[in-house]
């Protein structure tokens, strides 16, 4: 299902505004990550950079053009382990967090 423009604009306006859904963003981008869903994960982390900072300031963090991350973040994108690493490695400095794991039992 494809988001819509006004749906799109909503979580922007949001994510602007509220340091701790920024948050929630990330920490759903990591959970859908680490359970194997890269897509889903590429796409709230596009909506978390689109949201909190702009392409070219995490591509100057990453050494990268912003083209390029906007690109590993697309829906054919598919970036190296390594890139995408780097990648949260600036979101996290950017947002002043650190990703942990937690296992639970299923």
């Amino acid at each position: 299902m494809a988001l819509t423009k006004e749906f799109k604009t909503t979580v922007l306006d949001r994510a602007r505004r509220d340091p701790e859904f920024r948050k929630a963003l990330l920490n759903e981008a990591m959970n859908e990550f680490l359970s194997g869903d890269l897509e889903t994960a590429k796409i709230v982390l596009k909506e978390y950079i689109n949201a909190s900072t702009q392409f070219s300031e995490i591509a100057k963090k990453i050494h990268k053009n912003d083209k390029s991350v906007q690109r590993m973040l697309s829906p054919k994108g598919n970036p190296t382990t390594s890139n995408f690493c780097l990648l949260l490695g600036a979101i996290q400095k950017t947002e002043g967090v650190t990703f942990e794991v937690n296992i639970r039992q299923l």
